[in-house]
């Protein structure tokens, strides 16, 4: 059941720490993605054999899950996202995209400078994925593949890191004369309540909810990064890096988050199915749907603790009887 968030900012006072989110969550999330995916394209360049770009690319990986939620600024200027991750892919496009390039053994994969007009599905961490965890006909064109993916996540995770301060300037003067891009400091304020919600949405409607599908249709091939068995690490990281930007964005205790927040954890450090297969077991299937159900306490935890104190409100229209 999808969370369809509406929002409307209204009179009140503001309480987001602006400065505080960018300098000590943002800044610095972009900073290790750039140095994970640095060294992932150093190792692809020196062996570019699966198993020795696995480790690489789990500490990439991870620096990208938490960062990813931040899909606001340079990463929209830019029209990165897809191209770091193409996930959900209902449609296969990155396996079409990689099948295509093996079969045309398409010499772009050389060249740095044009690897990004190839096809987004092909660019990122789930392209990456099949190439490291899935058996290779090709070795030779998966190793030259594996280069080129490797270097443009290097590439395109300095982008924006080099973005960032700028567009922090913008942020933190929000509402100063001449800043077009934030009007006020609640449009601030907002963006990064949006990244917030969206990615705590993500996670219910997605990570989790797209495995789940339904009791009489599971879906344990729709996890995320089931090929790599990351799937519910992702879901830990996701959870731990939208704590740490839900203390920034808001105030006083927070009682309420932090508890859901840890129930959350809990549930998702106690499933013993890193590829979230059970999905497909009722008991399994069980305790997956209580994770499902505890991220949807913690969005309204968010709401009522966060978001309401900011001036916005959020509108349900698929939360009741949820």
């Amino acid at each position: 059941m999808r969370l369809a968030l509406i929002f409307t900012l209204i009179a009140a006072p503001a309480v987001a720490d602006v400065s505080s989110a960018i300098s000590d969550h943002i800044l610095p999330g972009h900073a290790r993605l750039v140095e994970a995916t640095e060294d992932l394209s150093t190792t692809a360049l020196a062996d570019c054999t699966a198993d020795a770009v696995r480790p690489a690319f789990a500490k990439a990986y991870d620096a990208w899950v938490s960062i990813a939620h931040i899909q606001f600024g340079p990463i929209e200027d830019q029209n990165t996202a897809l191209a770091m991750a193409f996930w959900p892919d209902p449609k296969d496009r990155t396996g079409k995209a990689l099948t295509r390039l093996f079969a045309a053994q398409d010499a772009i994969v050389d060249d740095a400078a044009h690897f990004n007009d190839v096809s987004v599905a092909a660019q990122g961490f789930t392209a990456l994925e099949r190439l490291l965890f899935e058996p290779q006909d090709d070795p030779a064109y998966a190793c030259r593949l594996t280069r080129a993916i490797a270097t443009g996540l290097a590439q395109k995770s300095e982008n924006l890191n080099q973005a960032w301060p700028a567009y922090a300037k913008l942020m933190v003067s929000a509402g100063a004369d001449g800043n077009a891009r934030f009007q006020s400091p609640q449009e601030a304020q907002r963006a990064l309540y949006t990244a917030l919600s969206t990615g705590l949405e993500f996670l219910h409607d997605q990570r989790l909810g797209r495995p789940l599908g339904t009791f009489d249709r599971p879906r344990p091939l729709r996890a995320e990064a089931r090929r790599s068995e990351r799937s519910v690490r992702h879901i830990i990281l996701s959870l731990t890096a939208l704590e740490d930007l839900a203390m920034h964005v808001g105030a006083a205790d927070l009682a309420q988050t932090r508890t859901a927040f840890a129930q959350a954890r809990s549930r998702a450090n106690a499933l013993d199915d890193p590829a979230l297969a059970g999905v497909a077991d009722p008991a399994s299937r069980f305790r997956i749907e209580a994770l499902q159900q505890s991220v949807r306490t913690l969005q309204v935890a968010v709401i009522e603790e966060i978001g309401t104190p900011l001036g916005i409100s959020a509108g349900f229209n698929a939360l009741d009887g949820d």
